[in-house]
């Protein structure tokens, strides 16, 4: 558990490189077209948010409080008109350059430490997991929410002077 605590402090520490790489690897994406034009201060600060505070969401946050985040991420998204594929994969982009950074700038003893670092992707990788069902959720509730409304905009016509 201790070697699990360091890393996710590391990958705290260096949240705003994380930030930084994946908001590149997505403003180059030619399969992300939707979300860039999505302000660029939201995507980034969604993704400094997971980040910065992954403690928190791994070690701390309860499983209620992970979905409603990312059911309101899920909301927001489908409002902006960003199709869930391209959702999705921005999470997995999140996940794998998480990924990227742990085999490039985390500095582990392999032979005692390895089962921490297990640990550690167990936890991450439930967590993405869960983020990724949940947006979806959020998503699709949204999309129905404004299908009433559509619906009842048309039952509902406005009065004409």
């Amino acid at each position: 558990m201790m070697l699990s605590y360091r890393l996710v402090r590391l990958i705290e520490t260096h949240a705003e490189t994380l930030a930084d790489g994946l908001e590149r690897k997505v403003m180059a994406s030619p399969s992300l077209r939707a979300f860039r034009a999505i302000p660029k201060h939201e995507l980034r600060e969604r993704v400094y948010e997971i980040y910065r505070n992954l403690g928190s969401w791994l070690l701390g946050e309860s499983n209620t409080q992970i979905e409603q985040r990312y059911r309101e991420i899920g909301a927001r998204r489908a409002l902006q008109n960003v199709p869930l594929a391209e959702l999705v994969l921005v999470i997995v982009l999140t996940k794998e350059n998480l990924w990227d950074f742990l085999e490039s700038d985390a500095v582990v003893d392999r032979a005692v430490e390895i089962m921490g670092e297990l640990e550690l992707l167990q936890m991450l990788d439930r967590f993405f997991d869960h983020a990724i069902y949940y947006v979806a959720i959020g998503y699709q509730e949204q999309l129905e929410k404004m299908r009433e409304q559509g619906r009842e905009a048309a039952a509902c016509p406005a009065e004409t002077n």
